[in-house]
């Protein structure tokens, strides 16, 4: 019989006692043990927890860890919160730790050089190249005597542990709405969630900002999408989350129609005056025309400053970006695009006029000031756009956003908070209880509360932080920023990550007027409100790493599920490009080249690992194929592929 890999459980566990023991060892010894080398798959989940909340800077205690692995769904796996105290137990003194972890270390590479040798055996027998095998094998020896680290998995677009819509961090009246429209609809909570959060944007949107800290202030509009597939009730859930809105902008109109009357009767008064007056000044003689001039002049100049009031919008539909420009222009610098549908993208990437016009999006979010230029009218200075966006996308829409010209490039696919939930079509309960009354009247009342008592600012309300909230904003900062370093979890969507504590900022503005609906402007937010939109925005990193993920599933990221694939069903730990091709050639990947974009996708997540193949001379025949490593984890049953380090927790 085979004898089992080499391994030393007591070591693994005497190393992960002492880090529960003292967390202060978690530290030295991560720099040289990787969650990879502990035989044991619990095991490896543990250290892999707690290394995290080291480098999240969370508490490493029986109670946290359980707490964690709970979240994760890991606990029952590592043997239960009792296992952790039962590692405590074992463990002689704290001070053998790194002696234990150089035990750990050296098993793993022995096991390392025994998968060496059963490849190299399988490779000889199946025919492949001496001179590939002996480079390869010389390579992973060196990568196995350096001991070389592993990086965390960055998924290629698992969406299996996407975390839930945190509902309960939204006020109370918003949420019941949010829970009772899931229900009604029997469809995801995250759907009316984030359309909920679109529909605060667009009561607040343009009339608050959030000040940080010195000159940093972030406007409260935000850029929200769903994608859902065909069938998924979207419509029915937009129309119900913003019916409130669209009653607001109609008692909005009727109100303002009076004075549109009067002011279109002012105008054509002073009109006629204006003519009259030239009129006198033109047939008058030499002596009189002097004071009749100033006199039509002055008319004229009043008839010009008469100005009619426009009827009162608050949402667009599927509007070009001209069309949006001149909207927000009219309405005071504040609109809001909210859709069932995702035409609007293919819209402003150019469908109708064959040129892609992102600028009124990316300045609508931004807050920049934008200038508008209408054939009718002087150009416009809008000082503060605030353009809402709250859309739901089918998946294929999804997938070609990344392809759009300039939506990547230029970063409106940065400025999207996105939401993949999980389809409840097939799963649906039929005659579903409707929403509570009490719930859809007082959600109703108090959106439309928000809307008129906003409704009257022009320059922007400045909410500040308190000291504790902006001690909140800034630890955000300290915990996102290695995220966002070249090879961190977030390093490839550093455009999308940089804007990840605005956006939270941005939550915790709109949470706090919607919790102070008549006098949040002369309040501070409050580090608890920071704390609520954190939540959020945790749940908003996790399924855009996903839906970044979804949009790059383009040729190359697509090859590379497939190869994934191969790699998890016949469970190589290594193997060469040339291999690789010889068992996947197929009309999607027919050459060698074919493989070079998506093993290199594969290498910078984390997946595989080239070899640096030492040169042979060249003596004839092909050179060596390129050598990869394959990450441990991708083999273990229930591999760790996490979306996102959870970030600090709430009480």
């Amino acid at each position: 019989m085979p004898r089992p890999p080499t391994h030393d459980l007591t070591a693994e566990q005497a190393v992960i006692g002492a880090a529960l023991l003292a967390p202060g060892v978690v530290a030295d010894l991560a720099a040289t043990l990787t969650p990879a080398d502990f035989y044991r798959p619990a095991h490896t989940r543990l250290w892999e927890a707690l290394c995290h909340m080291h480098a999240a800077g969370q508490p490493i205690d029986p109670i946290a860890v359980a707490g964690r692995l709970a979240e994760t769904g890991d606990l029952g796996m590592v043997g239960g919160a009792p296992y952790l105290h039962t590692l405590i137990a074992t463990v002689p003194t704290a001070a053998n730790a790194p002696h234990y972890a150089r035990i750990v270390v050296e098993h793993a590479r022995r096991r390392q050089v025994a998968d060496l040798g059963t490849y190299l055996a399988q490779r000889a027998e199946a025919g492949t190249d001496v001179a590939d095998l002996v480079a390869a094998g010389r390579a992973i020896l060196d990568q196995a005597s350096d001991g070389a680290q592993w990086p965390p998995l960055i998924p290629l677009g698992d969406h299996r542990h996407l975390p839930d819509f945190p509902s309960h961090a939204l006020p109370a009246w918003v949420a019941e709405m949010v829970h009772g429209v899931a229900e009604f609809t029997q469809t995801p909570v995250d759907a009316a969630g984030c359309i909920a959060l679109a529909a605060l944007s667009t009561a607040a949107g343009g009339r608050a900002e959030v000040e940080v800290r010195g000159s940093w202030r972030e406007p409260t509009n935000l850029f929200t999408v769903v994608v859902l597939p065909p069938g998924s009730r979207k419509s029915a859930v937009f129309a119900a989350m913003t019916a409130p809105l669209l009653a607001a902008e109609q008692t909005m109109v009727e109100r303002t129609k009076p004075a549109i009357v009067e002011a279109e009767l002012s105008a054509r008064v002073a009109s006629k005056a204006a003519e009259k007056t030239a009129l006198a000044a033109a047939n008058a003689d030499a002596s009189g025309r002097d004071t009749l001039l100033a006199e039509a002049t002055a008319a004229a100049m009043h008839a010009d400053a008469v100005t009619v009031p426009v009827l009162p919008q608050l949402i667009a539909d599927d509007v070009t970006s001209e069309e949006a420009a001149s909207l927000l222009a009219e309405q005071g610098g504040r609109l809001a695009v909210l859709s069932p549908e995702g035409g609007i993208f293919a819209t402003i990437a150019g469908r109708y006029s064959g040129t892609p016009n992102l600028e009124v999006f990316l300045k609508g979010h931004a807050g920049d000031m934008m200038r508008v230029n209408r054939r009718s009218r002087d150009p416009e200075h809008i000082k503060h756009p605030a353009l809402t966006l709250g859309l739901a996308l089918q998946p294929e829409v999804l997938r070609d956003l990344a392809g759009m010209p300039g939506f990547r490039g230029k970063g409106l696919l940065a400025r999207i908070l996105f939401s993949l939930p999980e389809n409840t079509v097939g799963r649906r309960k039929p005659g579903a209880d409707p929403v509570p009354e009490s719930v859809a009247t007082t959600y109703a009342t108090n959106l439309g509360a928000m809307v008129t008592t906003l409704a009257e600012w022009t320059d922007p309300a400045v909410l500040p932080l308190t000291p504790e909230a902006n001690e909140r904003v800034l630890e955000i900062e300290c915990q996102i920023e290695p995220r966002l370093a070249p090879g961190g979890a977030w390093g490839h969507v550093v455009d999308w990550g940089s804007k990840y504590t605005g956006a939270i900022v941005r939550i915790a503005g709109l949470i706090h007027l919607a919790e102070h609906l008549r006098d949040g402007w002369g309040k501070p937010v409050t580090a608890d409100t920071i704390d609520q939109a954190a939540l959020l925005g945790e749940y908003f990193a996790a399924h855009a790493l996903a839906a970044f993920s979804d949009m790059g599933a383009d040729k190359a990221t697509h090859n590379a599920r497939h190869i994934a694939a191969w790699i998890e069903r016949t469970g190589v730990t290594t193997f060469t490009k040339r291999e690789a091709f010889r068992a996947l050639k197929s009309a999607q990947l027919p050459t060698a080249a074919d493989f070079d974009a998506p093993l290199a996708a594969l290498e910078s997540h984390g997946y595989l690992r080239q070899t640096e193949t030492p040169e042979r001379p060249r003596t004839g025949g092909r050179p060596p194929s390129p050598t990869y490593l394959v990450h441990p984890h991708i083999h273990q049953p229930t591999a760790p592929v996490r979306e996102l380090p959870t970030a600090r927790q709430t009480a």
